[in-house]
């Protein structure tokens, strides 16, 4: 009997192993992927091409010396853009940058037409004489602005160390970095009470309170001992008109 041939009567030929079987998607999955797409090109359009979250009102939030106007001026927030392309990473560095009176600024967006500027201003705590104007000096003893009219309650800085040796060392910036420190050292009460700070040098710093009193402070080191030492020695010495508290270990008063 002839043989047969392997095609008629033989089962099916087994998968070989690790062959993969490609399968048309459902109309199911079609539909999804479909409606995925369209949202997704959706929500670009809604966001960049459509009217609704576009920029309309910029505002101003935190503002002293400044005004609202400089503050928005300066910021050129892009109105009619798209809210979501503003770039308010830029608008804040602009604001720093062009505004030195800024010490930071926040820039958020208003869903779904504003944008925010949350500014906070430098303050001042020393004035420094500059051709008969002054610079504000503020707590990180950065010069930010310059006026013809002192703000009140706030120290004028005198440094006057031209002919101290310590300028072989401590230029001028470190020397009125000190005085800042120092400043910032002192109990409320009587930072208020300060007029001036005179610096000679970096161990040599002298302050001018009211009603003629003064404090000679010495470096700017040990500032937390110097201002609690200080506090005590007032109470103690109330009639005193001047304080030395440059060694806090061994302070003294006089009456002048």
């Amino acid at each position: 009997m002839a043989a047969k041939s392997r095609s008629e009567g033989s089962a099916p030929r087994p998968s070989r192993p690790g062959a993969r079987r490609f399968r048309v998607p459902g109309p199911r999955v079609l539909l999804i992927a479909l409606g995925t797409v369209l949202l997704v090109a959706g929500g670009v359009w809604a966001l960049y091409g459509s009217s609704w979250f576009r920029v309309e009102k910029v505002s101003t939030s935190g503002t002293g010396v400044l005004t609202p106007e400089q503050v928005e001026r300066v910021a050129a927030v892009p109105v009619g853009a798209p809210l979501v392309s503003v770039d308010t990473d830029a608008i804040a560095a602009r604001l720093r940058a062009e505004l030195p009176r800024i010490d930071s600024v926040d820039v958020v967006r208003s869903w779904p037409h504003g944008i925010g500027l949350k500014v906070t201003e430098r303050r001042p705590v020393l004035l420094l004489e500059n051709g008969g104007k002054f610079d504000e000096v503020d707590a990180g003893a950065v010069r930010f602005a310059t006026v013809t009219t002192p703000p009140r309650g706030v120290p004028r800085l005198v440094i006057d160390a031209a002919a101290s040796p310590s300028l072989r060392r401590f230029d001028t910036e470190r020397l009125l970095t000190a005085a800042v420190g120092v400043t910032g050292e002192l109990p409320e009460k009587i930072a208020q009470d300060v007029r001036v700070v005179r610096i000679t040098s970096f161990d040599s710093i002298t302050l001018e309170l009211g009603k003629g009193r003064s404090v000679f402070w010495g470096s700017g080191e040990d500032g937390p001992v110097k201002a609690r030492v200080l506090t005590a020695l007032m109470k103690a010495t109330p009639k005193a008109g001047h304080f030395d508290v440059s060694a806090p270990t061994a302070p003294a008063s006089s009456e002048s």
